[in-house]
């Protein structure tokens, strides 16, 4: 009741709407003031459409409103955004619905609502009718069709009423589902267009994965330029200085070494902290020879079988934080006393497997470290597999369709 309601208090305005630009427009083309006007009828179909999609959730609340169906302008600007909707076989499709709203749909929503609620209410409500009107002519006309003159007929006219109700409830109903079928079919995105909208946010996911690989260069590049050779300038002058100081004055000796022991701490710490950032080695010599280093790096003993090319640095960047992550897993919960880490490229495909003796339940479940590989690699439409049954031994596998640099 509530969605065809709302319908009839969209319609009627919508209908004036229609008529005053559409006659205003047909009347002044001849003077080419009345195009924009047809246009702005054309393009009026948008905001009902939005509109409509919204009303949708009031036919079925359990089900989610039908996304927008336009595509974004690639330019900004007004004329840019009307050439692609005129464009758009979305844009017709709502000006269809339009049409259909202002013309047809809002006067068959009245019927129907008078039909399922009118009359039952009308016969429901006849005591009341009958003790409003008995004082002037004693008996009372319900819906215009029946006249009754007592209140024995009037009670079993509110009867016929509740029963009538019920009964039209049920096609009341299958209308409004046929009537919401309707503008979801007009209204929803095509299969074509949400293939389109599905290519935009795997592009959009692409470009920013790979704003984010470049954010984590320039980062690297930034500490290694500078807080990184500060810091080797600090440890050399500290050096220095424990050379110059002089032998009588010892507290001041031990000071300067403690000094420069404390900045060689950090030092080793933000190399650390850049290589996990992007490694350089990745950069320079690749994939083959940075899992070498990670393995070298772990804290367990890991063998490495690996005959890979050079691939793009989005696809070597996603491989090889996958494997460091697995890594880390099998140094901190796993008890196993060897890894092995196995890449092969073939059919197009780069897999890569990390393998280890541990005890096994591992759960990527319970962490976050591999989820979030999992949705990068998703952008890359690679997959994330790990296998670890009780007792070991738990295999991560990654795949990534890709072509050789």
């Amino acid at each position: 009741m509530a969605y065809l309601l709302s319908g009839v208090l969209v319609g009627v305005p919508l209908l004036v709407a229609l008529l005053v630009l559409g006659v205003l427009g047909l009347a002044l083309t001849p003077i080419l003031v009345g195009l924009p006007l047809l246009a702005l009828a054309v393009l009026s179909g948008g905001p009902v459409g939005a509109l409509e999609r919204r009303r949708l959730r009031l036919a079925a609340p359990g089900l989610p409103a039908p996304p927008d169906p336009h595509a974004t302008p690639a330019e900004p600007g007004l004329a840019a955004w009307a050439r692609l909707r005129l464009a758009e076989a979305a844009t017709w499709r709502e000006l269809a619905y339009t049409l259909l709203l202002g013309f047809v749909l809002w006067p068959l929503d009245v019927l129907v609502l008078f039909g399922a609620l009118g009359v039952p209410g009308a016969m429901i409500g006849a005591p009341a009718q009958l003790a409003a009107t008995s004082s002037a002519s004693g008996d009372t006309r319900i819906a215009k069709l029946w006249l009754i003159d007592s209140y024995g007929q009037a009670l079993l006219c509110t009867a016929a009423g509740v029963v009538l109700l019920l009964v039209l409830l049920r096609p009341l109903v299958l209308y409004t589902c046929v009537r919401a079928a309707l503008a979801r079919l007009l209204l929803a995105p095509s299969e074509a267009e949400a293939e389109r909208r599905l290519a935009e946010v795997t592009r959009s996911r692409a470009r920013l994965v790979a704003a984010f690989e470049a954010e984590r260069r320039r980062i690297e590049r930034d500490l290694h330029d500078g807080a990184q050779q500060r810091l080797v300038s600090l440890s050399m002058t500290l050096g220095l200085a424990r050379l110059d100081a002089p032998p009588e004055l010892p507290e001041l000796a031990g000071r300067l070494a403690a000094a420069h022991h404390e900045a060689d701490q950090v030092l080793g710490e933000l190399r650390e902290l850049i290589h996990g950032i992007h490694p350089q080695v990745l950069a320079d010599y690749g994939l083959p020879d940075a899992l070498a280093d990670a393995a070298d790096r772990s804290a367990v003993p890991v063998e490495v079988d690996v005959d890979l090319p050079r691939f793009a640095e989005s696809v070597e960047s996603a491989a090889y934080f996958a494997v460091r992550e697995a890594l880390a897993n099998i140094g901190r919960h796993s008890g196993a006393e060897r890894a092995w880490i196995g890449g092969r490229y073939t059919g197009g495909r780069l897999r890569v497997e990390v393998r280890d003796d541990g005890t096994g339940g591992a759960d990527p479940a319970r962490g976050t470290g591999l989820t979030g590989l999992t949705d990068r690699l998703a952008v890359l439409d690679g997959t994330l597999s790990v296998h670890s049954p009780a007792g070991g031994p738990t295999v991560l596998s990654l795949e990534i369709p890709c072509t050789e640099r």
